[in-house]
């Protein structure tokens, strides 16, 4: 059905829930992760504790012999910066808790949007279905699981100490079980609180993802919003144009020859007999020109200064056309040249054409009815058409 839900939700889809405060999470993973932590620390910190407050209540009991306002002082002072203390190490363990469990349930979210009043929130059909929807099952039955699961331990836990206070132990020793029992049960409890945490964490994601699916129109609607905006596909097209003219320029180290005008005008040719007449690798103007000069130079491609050949060249190719017919007989003696002087291990330079009559170039039709009408001849061109003379020559090099 076309109104059915079934597409995941997209980057944008998610943000704007995102915007409205509605991110998967539970506050009890949290909770449960202080407990764990405070119950792995509490031993420790309780028996530095306890015997500070000793140290703390023997010099007060002695001070009462010699009672002193300073020494009285001094103690009241000691014990408040040590409450303090413990309490500013106990509020940075919650803090920094909460705010690891907050980054990995999705971040910190600030969302305005969220605090806003909303009629829907009074609408009494809405909340009676949240009332006995699979949410509100969840919450309970989650519940019910954690007290069972907490009676359970609780009653282990006081029947193995039982015995130890109806016993002749001594008192010190049945205190010292008592709170490791005690520590022990605090852990226990968090374990399974994590647990069960993490499982109401995987729900509250299954449901929210369940949310925010999307028809197959709203897709549609939502690529069809994005590609027309002016200011989106003019990014588009700035990043592909960028990207062509870059492999444009690389290609240059591939080229046999660059023809240039001297600066204004530059073209890049290769030649393959394998694959017919010389191609246009790269050409370009002005700034593009002189990029591929530089690209020629470092790459040792032979340039070669040649005004009308140039211009033809720029003005009737594109990157990836073959060079004109008209134009064979210019281009084959400036390869014959290059190829040449590349038998003889020269390489690289900058050379003056060697045409040696600089004959006025045939009329040229322009790249794009260059193009038109090699869409129109393509289906001839599995046909075997002889060499012309220039691409003899070409061969014969």
């Amino acid at each position: 059905m076309a109104g059915e839900k079934t597409e995941k939700p997209t980057a944008k889809r998610r943000r704007e829930t995102r915007k409205k405060g509605q991110v998967a999470r539970t506050p009890e993973f949290g909770q449960w992760l202080t407990i764990l932590v405070v119950s792995a620390l509490v031993g420790p910190l309780l028996t530095r504790e306890l015997r500070t407050w000793q140290d703390i209540f023997e010099a007060s009991l002695r001070s009462i012999s010699d009672p002193e306002p300073a020494k009285a002082l001094d103690l009241m002072g000691s014990a408040m910066r040590h409450a303090f203390m413990a309490i500013i190490t106990l509020g940075s363990i919650v803090l920094v808790i909460g705010v690891v469990t907050a980054v990995a349930q999705g971040g910190m979210v600030f969302a305005p949007k969220a605090a806003k009043p909303s009629l829907k929130k009074l609408d009494p059909i809405s909340g009676f279905k949240r009332l006995f929807g699979p949410q509100t099952l969840w919450q309970g039955a989650k519940i019910l699981l954690k007290s069972a699961v907490v009676a359970l331990i609780g009653y282990l836990a006081i029947r193995s100490i039982m015995p130890l206070i109806g016993g002749l132990m001594p008192m010190s020793t049945v205190i010292g079980t008592v709170q490791g029992k005690a520590i022990n049960l605090l852990r226990t409890v968090a374990v399974v609180g994590l647990v069960l945490a993490a499982a109401d964490y995987m729900m509250a994601k299954r449901r929210m993802d369940k949310q925010m699916k999307m028809t197959k129109d709203e897709v549609k609607d939502e690529h069809k919003q994005a590609e027309g905006d002016p200011k989106v596909k003019g990014a588009i097209r700035s990043r592909q144009l960028a990207m062509a003219r870059s492999r444009m320029i690389n290609s240059v180290a591939d080229a046999d020859v660059l023809l240039v005008n001297p600066t204004h005008v530059a073209v890049a040719l290769k030649y393959d007999p394998e694959q017919g007449a010389p191609r246009v690798i790269a050409r370009g103007a002005g700034a593009i020109a002189a990029r591929i000069r530089a690209k020629a130079a470092e790459s040792q491609v032979p340039l070669v200064q040649d005004v009308p050949l140039a211009r033809a060249l720029y003005r009737s190719c594109e990157v990836g056309q073959e060079i004109p017919r008209e134009l064979f007989a210019a281009v084959a003696q400036v390869l014959a040249f290059v190829i040449s002087r590349r038998g003889h291990g020269h390489q690289g330079g900058e050379h003056t054409t060697p045409r040696t009559v600089l004959e006025a170039l045939p009329e040229v039709p322009t790249a794009s009815r260059r193009r038109r009408a090699e869409r129109a001849a393509r289906p001839a061109r599995a046909a075997n058409v002889p060499l012309s003379a220039a691409e003899q020559l070409l061969d014969e090099e």
